[in-house]
């Protein structure tokens, strides 16, 4: 795997990633019982940014390195038709 398809498998595992969690965890202002003037009564009260980035970062090099793994142990190699 060059350096190319491993920017590609990252960034595609990250955004799987990311988009399931970046509703997991909020409490909308309704839940929590204090909206704010202006705002709609469901929007989230507190979202914790630094965690929804950290866990598809750390999870897409997971992802990237267990590929790399797989293709450099030839682990996959019997997917592969021999002519």
């Amino acid at each position: 795997m060059g350096v190319f398809e491993a920017v590609v498998v990252f960034w595609s595992a990250w955004w799987l990633i990311f988009l399931p969690i970046l509703s997991a965890g909020t409490r909308s202002q309704h839940e929590a019982g204090t909206v704010t003037p202006g705002t709609d009564i469901g929007a989230p009260e507190k979202v914790l940014w630094l965690w929804k980035f950290i866990i598809p970062t750390i999870g897409g090099t997971l992802v990237t390195f267990l590929l790399w793994l797989a293709l450099h142990m030839h682990w996959l190699d019997f997917m592969i038709p021999k002519a």
